[in-house]
């Protein structure tokens, strides 16, 4: 639909108003209308948009949305760069906010009116697989995204956080750190899960190991940020020199190297360093292999819109460790955020109202 005329918008707005019409019923039953931005093509371009929220089920919390974290993923979804769009769409899953209302069959003790909160990548699964026992429900085949994603439990397409209000089953509410900012704390909520999970899982949190991250970003500076709460050296690899006082000053890294810079690359092999990529475009992956020594850990975690490329005889002689992460589970995640309360973590933010926000994507 690249390009889509005034014509087709106007075309899936009224399919949308034959779903509100069947959707009444949930309007007398506790249902509620909201209020969004909502993409209708792969433009990129997002237009004010009313649907209604389902009635608070018995296992549901009713949260009023403060803040959302703009992910690199809602750009990826909203232009259809991984071809897998369900428009209209409602990006967000990076979502601070406050109880309203609690279902009837909520443990008493577990939430309360005005508490905050906060909703992240996933808003179900299926509870029992193997991979949601292991708490990995992020990899459960019924997993339900925050938004694009199909409902299992009543087929409807979920809708994220550029929105006003969302409801969740509790099993998926995460309890927010009352010391934490909520604003500098929602993107957290993605950008701090995805490299925070690898990190523990490859053993990237050991007091005086040397760490190293590629892309000074979103995702990126959260790993510097890790990486120094957890007692770790690090080197931060960048393609932009201009970074390196942010790097350095700002996040306190303790080297800074300009990757499109042969000389300075080689500085990194002396170095002791586990890597993670936290780049979300194609890029050559080859000169992060030869900084690692053997056996080291090559982790992404960014994912381009064209596939990694590896020189085969860079694995052979590195011998390296090399895998991916996708987010981390919800027990995980909640570790997470209760560990960026206990060091005041957050999120380097720029806050924006919901007018700018087409020129914040751009």
């Amino acid at each position: 639909m690249a390009g889509s005329s005034h014509v087709d918008k106007l075309k899936l707005l009224s399919k949308e108003m034959n779903v509100w019409r069947s959707e009444k019923v949930n309007i007398f039953e506790g249902g509620c209308p909201v209020h969004g931005l909502v993409a209708y093509d792969p433009s990129g371009t997002l237009d004010p948009y009313k649907f209604f929220q389902r009635a608070t089920r018995p296992e549901d919390v009713k949260i009023k949305i403060l803040f959302c974290g703009i992910c690199h993923t809602d750009l990826h979804k909203v232009r259809n760069e991984w071809g897998d769009f369900k428009y209209p769409l409602v990006p967000g899953h990076e979502i601070v906010e406050v109880v309203m209302e609690i279902g009837s069959k909520v443990p008493g003790s577990k939430f309360k009116v005005g508490q905050q909160v906060g909703v992240g990548c996933m808003v179900h699964s299926c509870l029992s697989c193997k991979e949601c026992k292991l708490g990995v429900e992020q990899y459960c085949n019924k997993v339900v995204w925050t938004y694009d994603s199909v409902n299992f439990v009543d087929g409807s397409i979920t809708k994220g956080g550029y929105s006003t209000i969302i409801i969740v089953d509790h099993k998926f509410v995460l309890k927010m750190p009352t010391n934490l900012p909520l604003d500098a704390a929602a993107p957290l909520l993605c950008a701090g899960i995805t490299v925070y999970s690898p990190m523990k899982y490859h053993q990237m949190d050991v007091p005086g190991k040397h760490f190293g991250v590629v892309g000074l970003g979103g995702v990126g500076h959260m790993a510097v940020k890790f990486g120094k709460a957890f007692g770790m050296k690090v080197t931060v690899f960048s393609r932009s020199p201009s970074k390196e006082n942010e790097a350095q000053e700002v996040l306190g890294a303790d080297n800074f190297i300009v990757s499109k810079d042969p000389e300075k690359m080689k500085m990194g092999t002396s170095l002791d360093l586990e890597v993670l990529i936290c780049v979300a475009a194609a890029h050559p992956s080859d000169p992060y292999l030869s900084t690692s020594k053997i056996n080291d850990s090559l982790v992404v975690v960014g994912n381009p819109d064209k596939p990694l490329s590896i020189n085969a005889l860079s694995l052979i002689n590195a011998q390296p460790d090399v895998g991916g992460s996708g987010i981390g589970g919800f027990n995980e995640t909640q570790k997470m955020v209760d560990f960026c309360g206990k060091h005041n973590i957050t999120c380097m933010i720029e806050k924006i109202p919901m007018s700018y926000l087409n020129t914040a994507m751009e």
